[in-house]
Parts: C-alpha cells; structure tokens; sequence
C-alpha cells in the first residue's frame, strides 16, 4: 500500500494491556505459616501458595525461566532455580519493562518479568485424566501488557479447562534482532526472537507442571489476541515448538502476514545499538556493550527510533520459514486452528490518529495521498456520504483493505490451512455495542480491535449487559469446547462449521439471529480489493 498519511497500523502498538494495572512486585520465596492444603502445589521447582476462590484456584507470579538480566540480557531464556520453603504466589509479578501505551499506564523497568499465573477451576481435582490447559499470549503490539491482567476464572469454571497467562520479554529486550548477539552458544539461535522462545518456554513449564495442577499436558491450546495471535502463528510454523500444543486459537491477526526477515531486523539492530552508543560490529565486545545499556535509555531510544518488534523468520531453527511459506508447504505444526477478527478492527486506531472530527474533504485528501492512483475507485466504493462520520468511512476502508487485520487476509489463512489440511474453524466478532479499549466521545467504536476480549475476560474493558452476557458464555463455550476436542461447540448456541468455502465464517454478536454464517469475502470487498492490487 502506498504511504501517506492515512494512520499505519506499525505505528499503534496492537493492544494497551497497560490500560489495566499489570501488577506490583511481590516477594518470591516466603515461609507461610499453615497454608490451607487446598491452595497448594508442588511444581518441579517446589511447592507454591495460591489463593482459594469461589469455584476456582489461583496461583499467580510462578517463574518459567531464570531472570534474564545482566549476561542473560538478549539470551534464550534459561532454567529457573528451585527454591526452599513455599513459593508465595499469591499475587502477580512485575510486567516486562515497557513504556506506557497511548491510552496509558504504568512504566515498568523490570527486566526480571518472566513469570506466569495458572487458574484452576475446583473440577480439576475430580478429573483423574486431567483437564485441558489453555496458554494466553497476551496483546499489546510486542511491545505492552502483561499476562496478569487478565481474569481467566468464566473460562476456567465455566469451560473445565487449566488457563494460564504468560509475560514474555517485549520491546527491545523481546524482539531486538542484532549480530553481536549471535556469540558462542547463542550463535544456534537467530537474533530477535527472544519473545517467542520465552513463550516456548512456558510452554515447556507447562509440559512439566500441568498435572499438579489438574490439567493435561496432551492437550494445549495456545491462544492469544493481535500481537499474540502473531505469535501464536509463529509458533505455528516454529520447529522448535512442535509437541508444546494440540491446537492454536489466532485472535485478529492473520496467521499469513509477513513477519520480519532476517536481514531487515538486523539492520534495524545495528542502528539501535549505533543510536545508544555501541557499535554497528558482529562481536561478543560488542554485544556486551548493549548488555551494560540501562533499561530506561534501551526503552526511550527504541521507541523514538519506531523500530519494528515481532518474530524473525531466517537464520536458524526457531523460525526458519515466513509462517505463509512454513502453511503453504506443510512445514509447520499441524494442529487444528481457530482463527478470526472483529468487524470493525480500524475503528480502535483511526480513534487514536484522528480524535477529532475530520470533514468529507479531509477524508479524500487522506484517501488520495495515501492510495494514489488507486484512490477514484476506492472513494467511489466508500463514499464518506455513506457513513455518518467520515472516520468511520475511513476505518471502513482500512478494515477491508486486505491489511493483517483484515477480513479478506483472514479468509487468505483459512483458505491456505485448508489446504494444508487441518482443521479450521473461522469467526468474526461482530458486537457493536461491545465495551471499547478506547471510548472516545462522539465516536462510534462498533466492535473494535480487542473489543471481543471482555467475552472471554468479563470485566476487561468494561460490564457487558444480559445478552451481552449470553453471547459472552456462547464465546467461552466455543473457545472451551475446542480445547477440549478441537471442536467448538456451546449450549443453546448454533452450531459452528469447520471451514470449508467462505461462507463458513462465524459471526459472533448478541441477540436472537446474532450468531450465524456469513460470507466476510463479500462483506469486506474482497475481490474488489484483489483487483486493486492489495
């Protein structure tokens, strides 16, 4: 797509997980006097206190990995210590360094992050097989959030399933892909991929613990929305992640969009270290030069650069293949996959670039300047006249526009896993009136990027009304059910069909008719958008 100013989707991170308290330190290691049994778990690292609720356990700030600071800065993540006594997780750890999202938050310079929170529901204890453990990756453009923010306790009770929500290194400290970094033992691992290999590594805690709390380490559906969904695809298609899950659940972002190369991530890499005072060079020196940098300057200087963060395809055996390659030539983990967006997915980020009203005029500039010969026509298939904000006119557009969140590059994925030949079951959320990430006034945010995730989570973005409520426990259902078996399904709901053309898309909102099928290769224009090029 050509630049201009219409508002680029690299330069919002995907998800402000900031927007919700991610979670003060708590001490690690405590001796507790009498813990109630109940709220007890031996891991292989020692045992853990949690906490005892309603229906439900949970146990929150646990270590996957060792801390990885100092000479561990820019390392795959490595084993963490046992310890002595009861493990205090009664409250969540610090979220990985970052700087506060647009819709704002705390700062945190925390490099000591990698831990993760388990719910359990009380039904484990009666499952001798065990449950199946759901893995959360959280959003936040893989550069915010925090896995404790979100409350996993519906779909734990209501769903019989294990949940646990992991933190991964983000931002410079996740994703920074530079040469120096490729020393030694690490020269086996390419650069940058440091986020995803420390979401593998939960997922091998996991492997190694699921059992003692009532879940089953033979059926694991890793989940995660936007900036997770891209993750969730990477690991898809990573060799280094084969056997970790049974099933991937992939929320607004295609499982089919680029991700960076090799080459263009390390360039990106040697001008951050330039940018902080190291050099541009290949050495152990000079990665140690990057190791000494503070947190708050490697954070600042990366964010006034606006490099690129997310998975790096090339170089070694963690992402060897672009997901689309790795999917179109069977080379990727084949599990059964639930995928799909929200109808409005653009609404959240022209919110941000526009929060003040803009005129018919000013849209067609936008248009124009960002579209260039292919502007007439799309102008004339999105007349501002036709939406009662031109904003909208223009989240419309970009929504459609075959861009990764997109409609038409959903229906791109669904087609080419089907040919793969797994399972795919495809949805769109289509709630209008869905709690905003962002609610700005006299703007209609229609079901926004991220709007789907207070069904999942209650109470995440804001309260949901009765038959908000209803599709809420049609939603947790379906995700459940296909833990469970690779098959969604919920009470009192329609049923939902494994893709097969393009019709076979779910569409998710409430009140009577609101689930039902639809075709979203018509609804989002795709074949005009094809024909244009995009």
């Amino acid at each position: 797509m050509p630049k201009g100013d219409l508002v680029r989707l690299t330069a919002i991170p995907l998800l402000a997980s900031a927007l919700l308290l991610g979670g003060a330190a708590a001490p690690a290691m405590a001796q507790q006097p009498a813990p109630e049994p109940s709220a007890v778990v031996r891991t292989d690292l020692g045992p853990v206190r949690g906490q005892s609720q309603s229906g439900y356990r949970i146990f929150q700030g646990i270590p996957f990995a060792a801390p990885p600071t100092g000479d561990l800065r820019w390392r795959p993540p490595q084993p963490a210590r046992p310890w002595q006594g009861v493990y205090d997780a009664t409250a969540p750890r610090d979220q990985c360094a970052q700087l506060p999202a647009p819709y704002g938050g705390p700062t945190s310079y925390a490099e000591d992050c990698l831990y993760l929170n388990v719910t359990t529901p009380d039904s484990a204890r009666r499952h001798r097989r065990g449950l199946p453990v759901m893995v959360w990756v959280h959003g936040g453009g893989n550069v915010t959030g925090a896995g404790s923010i979100y409350n996993a306790a519906k779909l734990a009770m209501d769903g019989d399933v294990v949940v646990v929500t992991v933190n991964y290194r983000l931002g410079p400290f996740g994703w920074l892909a530079y040469e120096g970094l490729e020393n030694g033992a690490d020269r086996r691992y390419q650069a940058g991929n440091y986020g995803l290999l420390d979401q593998q590594a939960a997922l091998r805690w996991v492997q190694r613990n699921a059992r003692a709390f009532g879940g089953d380490p033979r059926n694991v559906t890793m989940f995660g929305e936007s900036a997770g969904a891209q993750d969730a695809c990477a690991n898809l298609a990573s060799p280094t992640a084969a056997g970790l899950f049974q099933k991937v659940i992939a929320q607004s972002f295609t499982c089919v969009a680029p991700v960076r190369t090799e080459a263009s991530a390390e360039d990106e890499g040697a001008t951050f270290a330039e940018a902080v005072g190291c050099a541009k060079g290949s050495s152990a020196a000079d990665a140690a030069c990057l190791r000494a940098v503070p947190v708050k300057t490697l954070l600042e200087v990366f964010e006034a650069k606006g490099l690129n963060v997310g998975p790096v395809a090339g170089g070694d055996r963690v992402l060897p293949l672009q997901p689309a390659e790795a999917i179109e030539r069977g080379r990727f983990n084949r599990v059964p996959v639930m995928h799909g967006n929200t109808l409005d997915e653009w609404r959240l980020f022209v919110s941000l670039a526009y929060p003040n009203p803009i005129t018919a005029a000013e849209y067609e500039d936008i248009v124009r300047s960002s579209y260039g010969a292919a502007a007439d026509a799309i102008l004339a298939r999105y007349p501002a006249a036709d939406y009662p904000d031109p904003r909208i006119a223009l989240a419309t557009l970009q929504t459609d526009s075959n861009e990764i969140l997109s409609a038409c590059r959903h229906q791109d994925a669904f087609q080419q896993l089907k040919r793969a030949g797994v399972p795919v079951y495809a949805y769109q959320f289509a709630d209008r009136a869905a709690p905003p990430l962002f609610d700005l006034p006299g703007f209609e945010e229609g079901a926004e990027h991220a709007s789907e995730l207070t069904y999942l989570f209650p109470g995440l973005l804001g309260d949901l009304n009765p038959e908000q409520t209803r599709l809420s426990d049609a939603m947790v259902g379906y995700w459940t059910s296909f833990a469970h078996n690779g098959k969604p399904a919920a009470r009192q709901a329609p049923h939902w069909p494994r893709f097969r053309s393009s019709d076979d898309v779910l569409s998710l909102a409430p009140g009577a008719g609101g689930i039902h099928r639809v075709d979203t290769t018509k609804t989002s224009n795709c074949s005009f958008w094809s024909d244009l090029g995009f």
